[in-house]
């Protein structure tokens, strides 16, 4: 069982910055895949950024964010982390975090997740 607390998400105007972290509880983070969704209203969950386990040393993104967002891991702080730099409306959403047990490729579909944390909401102001 993994728990999942996001935070780090607020209001901030268009071409700001946010970092939000994802605190993991067990002993075995290291071992699973980290991906960040994003819900916005009306709209269906999308994948935003994914990080493979261990060392971390894959990092698939959504087109879009290529460029402004870069996730990351420290393994020994149970965190996974995503930067978002030059923040635009159409990143409003609430983030959510969440774990994966892969074989092989690192899921960009909800489907491929078992856990999943509460969310933190991001609003990007034009």
């Amino acid at each position: 069982q993994v728990q999942l607390v996001e935070s780090g998400g607020g209001l901030v105007q268009a071409g700001g910055s946010l970092r939000l972290s994802c605190a993991a509880s067990g002993r075995t983070f290291s071992t699973y895949a980290m991906g960040w969704f994003r819900h916005a209203p009306g709209k269906e969950r999308e994948f935003v950024a994914a990080i493979s386990p261990y060392s971390g040393r894959t990092r698939n993104y959504l087109d879009s964010v290529k460029g402004r967002f870069t996730i990351s891991r420290d393994n020994a702080k149970n965190t996974v982390y995503l930067e978002m730099n030059s923040l635009k409306p159409e990143d409003t959403a609430v983030y959510y975090c969440a774990a994966a047990s892969v074989v092989g490729s690192i899921p960009t579909v909800p489907m491929g997740y078992k856990y999943w944390g509460q969310g933190t909401r991001v609003s990007v102001s034009s």
